[in-house]
């Protein structure tokens, strides 16, 4: 940990508890700071209060106080709580600095960063480019919004690690001095516009990873992607692209049916576990990164030919009964069920459903073709059942996504594809996409042990 006077003997305020506000209070006391931390719900709610106060940190729970502004030099603030909240709004007009705590996570950290972001594909990029550093001459820590929050990594962190942080648009709109060693900006996708309040303010948050990239660092991007292709050119960053459509020298690219880096060959397509079109951006991001940061080509080659998917995330589960079950629990949205389908030519038994929240699934039609039988659950039931009858495609309905695992068993055969890829969120049923997807593993695991 880097030493950062600006905080010693100074009144911090930590916005929103939960995982970051907790490694960012702790942070920031130990380096010498005056912490509030300030949290909309009950105390009762909040069950890190105590252990705060045990080290006299000051914990304000049940609303957001004006007041707290009037001693206070520095917000953290947690990533999901909008710029719209009065608190936040007035501190800006108070002209009073507002950081995510990835900015105090880069602030302290002695390691070089590989910061990853994008609209789809960040938790795959990140969690590869991590395995393929294994073995390099700095040891590599993953954190960020993949799960375990920066700014305590950032603490642990040397100069003998690098750290490979998944950052989201809420996390990067709160950075200021910023900059990592590589960055990688996968892709762009109209994703949310209610927070951010328009597509142009979306990019803006995003293009935030290289705002302070030198010449020195590398910012690896999609050439496929017209909108990041164009807004990378702004970057005083050594641009590195990837495309899976022309072959590029100075990036990474496709080329005989293998993955080449900068025109040495890398690995064959065919010996790659891992299915999908997207999931081949993904590892093309993922080499040319973990090349500029230190991976050797044997160890990044053993990731792309062992590598199976991320936990809920087009994971795949095994081959059970003869049947290949896949986990694609993340898939909260059409675009990412759409992905997912166009990952396979057999037959495929599709499980989805969830939360409705008033669209329709006309853009589904398409990429349905291979979709032999349609097992439909939660609050889109009717919906999904509908469309399917609507395209002779055979539906079964289910209670949840553990009747709906069942079920899907008992309507194939051996050869499919069994696929949970839902296309809406889980709130209707359960509380994250990792639970429901759990909820799947286990009915799986018990259909493997009954016979």
């Amino acid at each position: 940990m880097k030493p950062f006077p600006h905080v010693n003997k100074k009144q911090v305020l930590v916005l929103g508890l939960a995982k970051s506000g907790m490694a960012a209070a702790l942070a920031l006391h130990k380096l010498g700071a005056i912490v509030t931390v300030n949290d909309g719900k009950p105390r009762a709610e909040s069950k890190e209060v105590d252990a705060l106060e045990e080290k006299g940190i000051e914990v304000v729970c049940g609303g957001h106080p004006l007041h707290l502004l009037d001693t206070t030099s520095l917000i953290i603030k947690n990533p999901g709580i909008p710029y719209s909240n009065l608190l936040i709004a007035e501190a800006m007009n108070r002209n009073i600095p507002i950081w995510t705590e990835v900015e105090l996570a880069y602030r302290i950290a002695e390691a070089d960063i590989v910061a990853i972001t994008g609209s789809n594909g960040k938790t795959t990029t990140t969690t590869l480019v991590h395995a393929m550093l294994e073995h390099s001459e700095k040891a590599p820590l993953i954190a960020g919004n993949i799960g375990t929050v920066a700014t305590s990594v950032a603490l642990e962190a040397t100069k003998e690690n690098v750290m490979v942080l998944e950052l989201s648009s809420f996390q990067l709109m709160g950075t200021e001095q910023f900059k990592p060693k590589v960055a990688v900006w996968l892709n762009l996708f109209d994703a949310h516009l209610d927070y951010h309040g328009s597509k142009d303010l979306y990019i803006e948050a995003k293009a935030k990873v290289y705002e302070n990239m030198t010449i020195e660092d590398h910012l690896v991007y999609s050439a496929d992607d017209p909108i990041v292709a164009k807004h990378v050119q702004q970057s005083k960053a050594t641009l590195v692209p990837f495309s899976t459509k022309v072959e590029l020298p100075t990036g990474a690219y496709l080329k005989d049916n293998a993955i080449y880096f900068r025109e040495e060959r890398i690995c064959p397509i065919d010996e790659i576990v891992l299915p999908g079109a997207h999931n081949v951006e993904n590892m093309l991001a993922s080499v040319a990164a973990a090349k500029l940061a230190g991976g050797t080509t044997a160890q990044i080659k053993t990731v792309l030919t062992t590598f199976t998917g991320v936990k809920h995330r087009l994971q795949f589960v095994g081959e059970v009964h003869g049947r290949k079950v896949y986990n694609d629990s993340k898939a909260t949205n059409i675009l990412a069920t759409q992905a997912a389908l166009a990952s396979f030519n057999q037959d495929v038994v599709l499980l989805a459903g969830g939360l409705d929240r008033g669209n329709e699934f006309d853009e589904l039609i398409p990429s349905l073709t291979h979709v032999k039988t349609l097992v439909v659950f939660g609050e889109t039931k009717m919906k999904l059942t509908a469309l399917g009858n609507e395209l002779g495609i055979k539906v079964v309905q289910a209670i949840d996504v553990q009747d709906a695992a069942k079920k899907a068993f008992e309507h194939s055969k051996i050869g499919d594809i069994v696929l949970l890829s839902p296309a809406c969120a889980s709130w209707d049923q359960y509380s994250t996409f990792e639970e429901r997807g759990d909820a799947f593993l286990a009915a799986v695991t018990q259909l493997t042990n009954s016979h």
